[in-house]
């Protein structure tokens, strides 16, 4: 089975390309093992001196989890199943990364998120996958 990772970082331009991706489901021969990722920005300076780590994964983990809410409703709602997973770092690397390390087939993204410039034709983020990511990367506009 066909495994998928869609990258969401909570702006309204991965929400978008997710529901967008859902309408291309059709063209895959079977139904593909959707998986979503929220890669949190780790936290600046020494933070983990004054805060305990276990804070700060649930800090983390409550990002992640705002960030999936709009895209989980989505496919929710179209009765699509899939898993989700919240990582750490900076985002490029961190989805290159774990597409890799988890043997995913494909990365399906929009070309911004919430960095997104109207005038730049792609995001950075997803300008970086596209180049450093030896898996295929499709992009939903």
């Amino acid at each position: 089975m066909l495994k998928i990772l869609l990258p969401v970082d909570g702006s309204d331009h991965s929400s978008q390309a997710v529901a967008d991706f859902i309408h291309l489901l059709d063209w895959y021969k079977e139904k593909p093992e959707l998986h979503l990722l929220s890669v949190q920005h780790p936290l600046d300076g020494n933070v983990s001196l004054f805060i305990n780590q276990a804070d700060i994964k649930q800090y983390h983990q409550e990002g992640g989890l705002e960030n999936l809410q709009n895209v989980r409703n989505l496919l929710d709602q179209a009765g699509i199943a899939y898993q989700y997973h919240i990582t750490v770092g900076d985002p490029a690397e961190m989805i290159v990364r774990f597409a890799v390390e988890k043997h995913y087939d494909q990365i399906v993204m929009g070309p911004r998120g919430k960095g997104g410039i109207k005038g730049l034709l792609l995001g950075s983020v997803t300008n970086k996958v596209m180049k450093s990511s030896t898996i295929p990367v499709l992009l939903v506009r």
